[in-house]
């Protein structure tokens, strides 16, 4: 309905503009006529505003109607030009017998159709206009062809980049956890030399997810479940029984698309930040489930809760940049202490 307002404001402030434009050139002719012949009739002016009006709104509609259905400026510029003269031509025939009808029924005007002397001269006037309107249309449509280019590059450009972003976000892992687990490996490698093989096997797992660059930004919450199960593996060689890791995801929403490498850096944040110094009963709940419209995914601890000042490290801020690179607006985080210390995400669903 929009459109449709919107075209036929269009087509009436044409018609308008192009009667008034028909007045004009009858009273510059008008006057360029009487002072050659040193006559004055407002008849003939009058005759000249008819004729000047119905050729000027015969072209106008006969132009929109061809732009509308057929005319294609920016893709078939010389057969659309062809056209245009086409219409503008007949348009210009059908204005000047009109003409001549209307002022038969006024003046007794004499009549006698068709006006072939009339149509040569009217078709060169029209030829030339066309040729000026062509070229306009023509430039305005390399313009809007070089503009169309110029923003599919910068969208290009912005894709590339967001895309260069994630890369380093999902390829980055944080180097205190990587100091720890070669540490705590070093360390294995005497006492137990069975898990200090088990937990190197699961860090160059870890690192194989962080670096195949050939993963899309999006993959199903079971993978990304995988990615975080193989680092409490790991965590859980570190941390023995300190600390119980718990799961509670619904099964339905397994399928649905999550950001790779979202839920690992949330996890060692809450490790790092609130759990790193129980020595018993440490809890950690990862709950994930479908929430209105999106997902909601919670990480519940009972470490330190977080302080009122929170200084944002690692982990948060690669989950809030990939959230922001892919969401925008539509994600939210946010970090409570009570009734249960969480990191609270939602997240629209993508399947």
């Amino acid at each position: 309905m929009a459109n449709l307002t919107l075209t036929s404001n269009r087509w009436l402030k044409l018609n308008v503009l192009l009667f008034f434009t028909g007045l004009f050139l009858a009273c510059i002719i008008f006057i360029v006529r009487s002072i050659i012949i040193s006559e004055w009739q407002l008849r003939s002016l009058f005759i000249g505003a008819v004729f000047s009006s119905a050729i000027c709104l015969s072209i106008t509609n006969s132009y929109l109607i061809g732009e509308r259905y057929m005319l294609d400026w920016q893709n078939r510029p010389w057969l659309s030009f062809a056209l245009y003269f086409l219409l503008c031509s007949m348009g210009m025939i059908v204005g000047l017998e009109l003409a001549h009808l209307l002022l038969y029924l006024l003046y007794d005007f004499p009549i006698g159709f068709p006006h072939w002397n009339e149509y040569l001269y009217n078709t060169i006037i029209v030829l030339v206009l066309c040729c000026l309107i062509y070229l306009y249309h023509y430039r305005k449509a390399q313009e809007k062809a070089m503009l169309q280019e110029k923003e599919l590059d910068l969208l290009k450009l912005k894709q590339l980049k967001t895309q260069v972003e994630l890369d380093a976000l999902q390829a980055k892992i944080n180097p205190h956890f990587l100091y720890n687990a070669l540490n705590s490996i070093a360390t294995l490698i005497k006492e137990d030399p069975d898990q200090a093989e088990t937990m190197t096997i699961k860090l160059s797992k870890l690192f194989r997810y962080s670096i195949n660059s050939n993963q899309e930004n999006l993959i199903p919450l079971r993978e990304e479940l995988d990615i975080v199960d193989n680092y409490l593996q790991i965590e859980k060689i570190r941390f023995g029984n300190r600390i119980k890791f718990t799961f509670e995801v619904q099964d339905a929403v397994l399928h649905y698309k999550v950001p790779r490498f979202l839920l690992q850096p949330m996890v060692e944040n809450a490790i790092k930040h609130g759990l790193k110094d129980c020595v018993t009963g440490g809890l950690l709940t990862l709950k994930i489930l479908e929430h209105q419209k999106g997902l909601k995914i919670a990480l519940e601890d009972n470490g330190i809760p977080f302080p009122e000042e929170l200084h944002i490290g690692y982990g948060l801020q690669s989950t809030y940049d990939k959230l922001t690179l892919l969401y925008g607006d539509e994600a939210s985080i946010q970090l409570v202490n009570h009734p249960t210390k969480e990191i609270c995400i939602l997240i629209p669903i993508k399947q």
